[in-house]
C-alpha cells in the first residue's frame, strides 16, 4: 500500500475541511449576523475578530462602460444588511498584481452593488476606489495611501450611501456619497479580487457593524 506524504495529506485534509466549511454559515465578532459565501474563496481563515480571504486567480466584480468586461466571480462573505447601518473594518494585503484588492460590498444582485476597495491601481499605487454599479460600473479612483492598509467605513441612512476612508479607524474622510434605491434585500460583506494575478490575501480586522443611522454624512455621525 502507497503511503501518502505528511506534507501532501495537510494540504489535502486543509482543501477538505475548506470546502466543507465553504458551505456553512459563519460567525465573525462584531457582526451580530451570520454570513455566506458567494463564489468560493481560494482558502479563507477567521481568527477571533479578524478574517483573511484568499482570491483565486481572475477573480473580479466589475461591470465595464465600454461592455466588454463584465463579472462577478471574486469571493464573497456576506450578511443581511439593515435598513440603516454603520460598518467599518480595516483593509490589508500585499499589493502584488496590478487591481489587487480588498473591498466592502454592499449588494442587491449582479447588477446593482457597491464596492469600497482598497487595490492596486493601473500606475500601481495603493489606491481607495469606489465602484458604484447600476447596470454599468462607475468607477472612480480617489486618495492614494502611502500604506497597505487603510480603514474603510460604509453608512447607509434610508437609501443614501456614503463611504468613509481612514489612515488611523479614528479620522474619517468622506469620498462618495450618493443614493442606492433598491428593490430587494441588501447583502454587505467582505470582498478578495485579483483580477490579473493567481490570488490575492486581504486581510479584514477591527471590524465592527450596528444599525446606527447617521445624521450629518459629513461628520459621518
Amino acid at each position: 500500500m502507497n503511503k501518502i506524504p505528511f506534507a501532501l495529506f495537510i494540504t489535502m485534509l486543509s482543501l477538505i475541511m475548506n470546502n466543507k466549511t465553504m458551505g456553512q454559515k459563519l460567525e465573525i465578532p462584531g457582526i451580530p449576523k451570520a454570513l455566506h459565501w458567494e463564489n468560493k474563496a481560494k482558502s479563507f481563515t477567521i481568527n477571533k475578530s479578524i478574517l483573511r480571504i484568499t482570491s483565486g486567480e481572475k477573480t473580479d466584480m466589475f461591470r465595464d462602460p465600454n461592455v466588454t468586461y463584465n463579472t462577478d466571480n471574486a469571493p464573497k462573505l456576506l450578511f443581511e444588511a439593515d435598513s440603516n447601518f454603520v460598518f467599518t473594518a480595516a483593509v490589508e494585503h500585499a499589493f502584488a498584481n496590478k487591481w489587487d484588492g480588498g473591498a466592502l460590498v454592499l449588494k442587491q444582485d449582479s447588477l446593482n452593488w457597491v464596492k469600497c476597495c482598497f487595490e492596486k491601481d493601473y500606475t500601481g499605487a495603493r489606491r481607495v476606489v469606489s465602484v458604484v454599479t447600476k447596470g454599468i460600473s462607475d468607477d472612480c479612483n480617489s486618495v492614494e495611501i502611502n500604506s497597505n492598509k487603510v480603514y474603510f467605513k460604509i453608512a447607509k441612512a434610508d437609501n443614501v450611501i456614503t463611504l468613509y476612508y481612514s489612515q488611523t479607524g479614528k479620522n474619517w474622510y468622506l469620498f462618495r456619497h450618493f443614493t442606492f434605491d433598491s428593490t430587494k434585500d441588501l447583502k454587505i460583506g467582505f470582498l478578495s479580487q485579483s483580477p490579473t494575478g493567481t490570488e490575492c490575501s486581504v486581510t479584514f480586522s477591527e471590524i465592527t457593524y450596528s444599525t446606527k443611522k447617521i445624521k450629518d454624512p459629513y461628520l459621518g455621525e
